[in-house]
């Protein structure tokens, strides 16, 4: 099973790492038009870097790695090969906001598609893919699609109309949950911490808290409660937290990047 990548920046590149965990790496063909990129990537995890035309001609699978903004640009490119194109494929698309509907027009012809939403830890299986596809993709390739990615961390299917929200979650929530660990690590350094400490302490915590509550299946909610002993020194913490509106800006963060990712589609 070949498949392929047509742009490996960073969510691209995230990907073709989760896929070399499941597949051979001689199995990936990359394609990006900054060839040091795919080069890179070649060096780093074995993949092959090669030619667009044959990214396109050669696997089943085909990943579009490119931003909304120039979809439609790289669709134009390769439409006409793909029409023409004798073997079953699959495309699968993770531009943020661009429903499957559009892809096909973008394409001009019927086509399988599965649309994904990633986020960049998937790069070291700790993945959240959300995805959905259209009526053409069959129950092998749904399959196939989930072995391709069973590196990645977790996959799940969500109805397309729910793929924009989840995108603003869990799409764009690394970039959140990485300025609360700088904000934690600058904490500890302000109380006496070295860096490197203070850095290690926020992800390892962060890390643990995520696991329980996935593991214990238990809400946040108590699982805060039994940490905050009365009149001790984390309910002082969780006060100023929430005097300073904590919980209402991470709620305005999802929901400002909602917005933007539903204008981007």
């Amino acid at each position: 099973m070949k498949i392929g990548f047509i742009g490996c920046g960073n969510m691209g590149g995230a990907l073709i790492k989760a896929a070399a965990k499941s597949l051979d790496a001689g199995d990936i063909y990359v394609y990006d038009r900054c060839s040091e990129k795919a080069a890179a990537l070649e060096n780093a995890v074995g993949v092959i870097s090669s030619a667009e035309e044959k990214v396109i001609t050669d696997t089943k699978y085909i990943f579009l790695g490119v931003k909304p903004q120039v979809l439609g640009k790289a669709i134009a490119e390769i439409k006409d090969t793909l029409k023409d194109r004798k073997e079953r494929f699959v495309v699968v698309s993770m531009a943020a906001g661009v429903k499957i509907s559009t892809i096909t027009s973008l394409f001009g012809f019927d086509l399988p598609v599965i649309r994904i939403m990633p986020n960049t830890p998937v790069s070291v299986g700790e993945g959240m893919i959300l995805y959905d596809f259209n009526s053409l993709v069959s129950d092998d390739e749904k399959e196939d699609f989930l072995k391709i990615l069973s590196g990645a961390g977790k996959l799940d299917y969500l109805p397309e109309h729910l793929i924009d929200a989840g995108c603003a979650l869990s799409g764009c929530g690394p970039a959140f949950v990485d300025l609360f660990a700088e904000a934690l690590s600058d904490a500890g350094v302000k109380c006496g911490l070295p860096r490197d400490k203070a850095l290690l302490y926020a992800a390892q915590t962060l890390l643990g808290a995520s696991k329980l509550i996935i593991e214990t299946k238990t809400h946040p909610a108590v699982l805060k409660d039994a940490v905050c002993s009365p009149g001790g020194s984390t309910i002082a913490g969780v006060h100023s937290l929430e005097a300073n509106g904590f919980r209402g800006d991470v709620i305005d963060a999802v929901c400002a990047a909602f917005e933007k990712t539903k204008e981007l589609g």
